[in-house]
């Protein structure tokens, strides 16, 4: 469930996608926003395994992707399926409107 409500994530989409004409621009725009202000690297778990955010990263196909970490293992995880800790890490209000938007 999203801390924000629909109105706050309405103006953050704003503010990420003021100059951006078409999907793939707010896009570009929504990544930057998270790329500059999610604090990282983070822990979360992922399905019952912990894991450490180590950065974030524009996929081919159009979606933003989480680059997890544990021990020497690495693994991309979509950020709209990353369960966020609590608390959540500074700038993850950005994460929140991403899924707004992409929903």
């Amino acid at each position: 469930m999203s801390a924000l409500d629909p109105a706050a994530l309405e103006t953050l989409i704003e503010e990420a996608t003021v100059d951006a004409y078409g999907e793939e621009e707010q896009l570009s725009g929504l990544f930057a926003m998270i790329e500059e202000n999610l604090a990282l690297p983070f822990t979360t778990t992922v399905l019952g395994v912990e894991v450490n955010v180590i950065g974030v990263d524009l996929a081919e196909g159009g979606h933003v992707i989480a680059c997890c970490t544990r021990g020497s293992v690495r693994q991309n995880i979509g950020i709209l399926d990353l369960p966020l800790p609590e608390p959540a890490p500074e700038g993850s209000r950005w994460i929140e409107a991403y899924r707004h938007w992409a929903r």
